[in-house]
């Protein structure tokens, strides 16, 4: 039962990891009506995630290849730090800063009061709704050649209100992607390869400082969900850069806004405990 509960845990990281819908909140929500499970806290969420990123070196291996090889040359200045891709390099190190910090900082609470249903849920419709707004008023001109250091440690900030569930990290750095202008490819590309130091320093952190411990999950379970989400969240970043490329982010933003307002009505009735 365990090994099919993380399985299915998996997907559901796989499926909302990329959305601007938070993963964290979906594996909170989800977790609470499984039967032994609950919460399958921060560590089962952080180390679910090195999978749903692995995704992302694979789809965005190219690029990366390119901005590492770029940043390394800029490194030994045998290219000019502001050229494109070295550019893009330095900015995801800056843009990273901000998330370690408050990660640390607030670690305790990440852990703990952060995981409240009752504030998975607030943080589902506001930023729905900050999310609806920046759709509508962006003006989507910008390229991520526009890319400056101010607009870096801004894209970081928003990035780190993802340690609270039901933020979401890519609608929360698309959200302040949109509010400066980029447009919404451009935005969430960013937002995906800002998230690869971050996402995959969490989740070996918690893998290594869960060493010994008991948990919800056996250690191949998790691997199981790892993989899983893996497998699902390549899909889903095809299907969403698509998507994005076309159409706007209302249905997410409505998905948002009507799961929280459920949630609390499941939270007041007594069927959910926060």
């Amino acid at each position: 039962m365990h090994l099919l509960q993380a399985i299915f845990l998996g997907i559901v990281q796989g499926l909302t990891e990329f959305l601007p819908v938070s993963s964290s909140a979906h594996l909170r929500i989800v977790g609470a009506f499984l039967p032994e499970v609950r919460d399958p806290g921060a560590e089962f969420t952080a180390i679910t995630q090195i999978g749903t990123e692995a995704a992302v070196v694979v789809f965005f291996w190219r690029d990366i290849v390119r901005i590492v090889r770029s940043w390394w040359l800029s490194l030994t200045r045998r290219i000019p730090r502001d050229a494109p891709d070295a550019k893009m390099g330095w900015l995801i190190i800056i843009g990273s800063i901000p998330i370690v910090v408050l990660g640390l900082v607030f670690k305790d609470q990440i852990e703990t009061v952060f995981r409240s249903l009752w504030l998975v849920a607030i943080m589902l419709i506001v930023f729905g709704v900050l999310l609806g707004v920046a759709d509508a008023i962006g003006a989507r001109r910008r390229s991520l050649k526009d890319l400056t250091l101010g607009h870096g440690v801004v894209f970081g900030l928003a990035q780190s209100l993802a340690l609270i569930p039901g933020v979401s990290r890519s609608g929360g750095t698309i959200t302040a992607g949109l509010l400066l202008g980029y447009e919404r490819a451009a935005a969430a590309r960013y937002a995906f390869l800002l998230a690869i130091p971050a996402v995959f320093g969490s989740g070996f952190y918690e893998m290594f400082k869960g060493i010994g411990k008991p948990s919800v999950f056996s250690p191949g379970e998790t691997l199981a969900a790892t993989g899983i989400a893996f497998v699902v969240g390549l899909g889903v970043i095809a299907f969403f850069m698509r998507w994005i490329s076309q159409r706007s982010f209302l249905p997410f933003v409505l998905y948002r806004i009507l799961l929280g307002f459920a949630l609390i009505v499941l939270l007041a009735t007594g069927v959910l405990a926060a």
